[in-house]
């Protein structure tokens, strides 16, 4: 993954500069699709004192910011990612849970149009893609 000028980000969009900010920007970035407690636990490492809500609290505020996206996965805890700049979709695997990131074919938002009759401007449209990846199909049960 390429380098990342977090603190130039942070304070482009009027945020300070925290070793809290910069180690789960950086924790999300080497491993996107992670729920809280998985950036918790990557953050732990480097600051051993922070605490899950603390991860939470700067989860929200990066998100605000647009530093970084929350991805809702069905049925599952919320993930995150700093893949922002386009508009892409998931692909998870229903038997190990894994997520990959899926590029939109239109390269656009939104990928999708919703009928006329709705009535609303769509900005984004999220498309889930649900199955079975090629490692558990290659595994015996």
């Amino acid at each position: 993954m390429k380098e990342q000028d977090w603190p130039s980000q942070l304070r482009q969009r009027g945020m300070r500069v925290t070793r809290q900010r910069l180690a789960v920007l950086e924790a999300v970035h080497s491993q996107p699709h992670q729920p809280a407690e998985g950036v918790h636990a990557a953050v732990a490492e480097t600051l051993p004192e922070i605490t899950v809500q603390s991860i939470y609290t700067v989860l929200h505020d990066l998100t605000a910011k647009e530093l970084i996206r929350r991805f809702d996965p069905p049925g599952a805890a919320a993930c995150y990612e700093t893949r922002t700049e386009d508009n892409h979709h998931h692909a998870i695997c229903t038997s190990c849970g894994r997520i990959e990131d899926v590029d939109c074919v239109h390269g656009e938002a939104p990928c999708l149009e919703a009928p006329a009759s709705l009535g609303m401007q769509i900005d984004v449209a999220d498309v889930v893609f649900r199955g079975v990846c090629a490692d558990c199909r290659l595994t015996p049960a």
